[in-house]
C-alpha cells in the first residue's frame, strides 16, 4: 500500500498557516492500531470480501483501503476532521480503490447498513471510549461485526475483547520506536453475563 504521511517536507505546515482550525494532522500518520487491523484485514480477506465496511475514525483511510483492497464489497471511511477527508481520498486513489468518505461522527447517529465496523486507535480519551463501546454495542444488537485495532490503551474496554492477533510495531502516540512493542487485534463481544 502506498500512502501520503507527514514528514519534514511534506508541506503541511503551510496548511496550518492558512488555516486556524486546522489543528493537529493525527491523520497524516501511521498509528499503530490501524497498521495492525490493516495487516489483519489484508491477512485475513474472508473477513470483508463482499461485505459492507464502515472504516470508523479512518484518520489517512488505511483501514478502509485494506478492506477494500481485500475485496470488501463496499467502504465507507469516516471521520470528523476535514482534513482527513482529502487525505483518504488521495490515499485511495494512490491504491487504485475506491471508498466513500462520511465527514462527521457517525457513532451518534442512527446506524447505516453494513456488516462490519473497523475501529483503529479510538480508545485514547475516556469519553471518546465510552461513546465508541456504546456504538459497537449498538452495532453488536444489529448482528453487525466489530473488530478494533489498538496497543492496549488505558481506556480499551478489555473485558469485551477476543484477542485475534498481534503485530509488532511502534504505536505513533508514544512517539517512540521502541523494540517489542505491539498492535493487538480484537473482536468485540458482549458482557459475560452475571453469575
Amino acid at each position: 500500500m502506498s500512502l501520503y504521511t507527514a514528514g519534514p517536507r511534506s508541506g503541511l505546515w503551510r496548511l496550518a498557516e492558512h488555516d486556524d482550525a486546522f489543528g493537529a494532522p493525527y491523520w497524516a500518520h501511521l498509528w499503530g492500531g490501524g497498521l495492525a487491523l490493516a495487516r489483519h484485514v489484508l491477512d485475513n480477506p474472508t473477513l470483508v470480501s463482499g461485505r459492507r465496511v464502515l472504516d470508523l475514525g479512518a484518520g489517512s483511510g488505511i483501514v478502509g483501503i485494506a478492506a477494500a483492497k481485500a475485496g470488501a464489497s463496499a467502504v465507507v471511511s469516516a471521520d470528523v476532521d476535514p482534513y482527513a477527508m482529502v487525505a483518504i481520498e488521495l490515499n485511495a486513489e494512490a491504491n487504485a480503490v475506491s471508498v466513500e468518505t462520511r465527514l462527521g461522527d457517525l457513532s451518534t447517529e442512527p446506524l447505516l447498513d453494513f456488516d462490519i465496523v473497523l475501529v483503529g486507535d479510538l480508545f485514547y480519551d475516556e469519553v471518546l471510549a465510552a461513546r465508541i463501546t456504546a456504538f459497537l454495542d449498538r452495532c453488536l444488537a444489529s448482528g453487525v461485526l466489530s473488530l478494533i485495532g489498538d496497543p492496549c490503551r488505558a481506556y480499551l474496554p478489555r473485558s469485551r475483547l477476543r484477542l485475534l492477533a498481534e503485530y509488532p510495531g511502534p504505536d505513533f502516540s508514544t512517539l517512540t520506536l521502541d523494540q517489542g512493542s505491539t498492535n493487538s487485534v480484537f473482536l468485540f463481544e458482549r458482557d459475560a453475563p452475571n453469575p
